[in-house]
């Protein structure tokens, strides 16, 4: 025993280690509900709760969630996993569409795929289902893109260099209708997951945006084209503010549909993620007049876009950007800003995750006309068979149907 004006010391790496078992990380609780009427019987929804981090039994049982965890290694701690989830996205949303070009199955979907670790939200989506935000500050925030030609001139410009076609359908007589198109197809999106019939100017790599919550939460709308079609994302979080979820996603997928009745199928997730204290959905303070949102869907952040009026709140922007990128070349979404190790094995396909022989690896920079000057020894590195896919999706060689790109004319 210490008597009376002794002292206990205790090494510094001791109280360290106390200091951290002792630490309460809090994390946000999540709730969720959704709701749908179905015409064609196409929408399809999955939700998983308390997933885990590593692959795992009954942890697969849908392709693109199987295929995002496989591309990452299992030896990361919780920042490092984050941090690596947007690469792995995009290799996860390519195997995938691999996998539907070797079942030989040519019809496709779009995907908005949505991951909470944490009060840190990642979202990778191709096509013109959406996901937005609204924080519980008040701010309205896209976290998805669309990829609908008719209003992505990007995109259109993307699959013209390509080789592919981009017009209205042409009913005779020079008479042109509808909304703009991919051709050959007929699609009228710029990204999907499997439409191998339209060769391969539909690409499936996703945007993907990052974004870090403030401890005071928000809510999540994730829902297909018939809610955009008939909502503004204003209208969606509007109509069912101070709603818990499942009647939130019941309200929004109403007044879709209310209007001119069901012409699509219509199906809406609402996700509140909020402090451990609230028990009901963020409410946020009256909005004040001249209070601008994001409108922007599809774009870059620049030095410009920074101090863009976008950004000229009354309040302090509580969501932090981690990241976002929409380009559709795998050698900028694959690229050496991180270190290689911490993301794919050397002797690993970056996409399908098969192993590769020392010396066949193919650098995703090889023939690439990269401006940050990447050596074509740099990795990540793709076996054959994803080397040929993603040259036909950046028109370099024969697309899937056996169509030349424009670059040899």
């Amino acid at each position: 025993m210490l008597s009376k004006g002794e002292h206990q010391t205790v090494p510094l790496s001791v109280l360290l280690k106390r200091e951290l078992a002792n630490e309460k990380i809090e994390r946000p609780e999540i709730s969720h509900g959704q709701a749908s009427q179905s015409k064609k019987g196409e929408d399809f929804t999955f939700l998983k709760t308390e997933c885990q981090r590593v692959l795992g039994d009954g942890v697969t049982t849908f392709s693109v969630f199987g295929n995002v965890l496989s591309a990452i290694p299992s030896d990361l701690n919780r920042d490092e996993w984050v941090a690596a989830l947007p690469r792995a996205l995009v290799a996860g949303f390519v195997k995938t569409d691999k996998e539907f070009q070797e079942k030989a199955q040519k019809s496709g979907t779009t995907v908005t795929f949505v991951i909470i670790e944490g009060w840190v939200v990642t979202v990778a989506s191709v096509g013109d289902s959406r996901c937005i935000l609204e924080s519980a500050e008040g701010g309205i925030y896209y976290l998805s893109a669309d990829h609908r030609l008719e209003c992505n001139e990007e995109e259109r410009e993307r699959i013209t260099t390509s080789g592919g076609e981009v017009g209205r359908l042409n009913t005779g007589g020079g008479t042109q209708i509808g909304p703009l198109r991919c051709w050959p197809g007929g699609l009228c999106l710029s990204r999907s997951i499997g439409d191998m019939d339209v060769g391969e100017f539909i690409v499936p790599v996703p945007y993907v945006k990052q974004v870090k919550l403030s401890s005071a939460g928000g809510r999540l709308v994730i829902a297909s084209d018939g809610v955009w079609d008939a909502l503004s994302a204003e209208m969606a979080v509007e109509c069912c503010r101070g709603m818990p979820p499942d009647a939130a996603a019941s309200q929004i997928v109403k007044e879709a549909v209310q209007p001119k009745g069901i012409r699509d199928d219509t199906t809406c997730i609402v996700v509140d993620i909020q402090p451990p204290e609230k028990p009901n959905p963020p409410q946020p303070p009256p909005k004040k007049s001249g209070k601008k949102v994001f409108k922007s869907i599809f774009r870059k952040i620049t030095s410009e876009s920074s101090s863009n009026t976008e950004r000229d709140y009354d309040e302090p922007d509580v969501v932090e950007e981690l990241f976002e990128e929409g380009s559709a070349s795998l050698s900028d979404r694959l690229d050496t800003k991180y270190p290689v190790c911490n993301m794919f094995k050397l002797f690993m396909c970056a996409v399908c995750q098969v192993e590769i022989k020392p010396g066949e690896g193919i650098s995703i920079h090889a023939g690439s006309l990269n401006t940050r000057n990447a050596r074509p020894w740099d990795g990540p590195f793709l076996c054959s068979s994803c080397q040929v896919k993603k040259e036909a999706m950046e028109g370099k060689r024969p697309s899937g149907n056996g169509r030349y790109s424009s670059d040899s004319d």
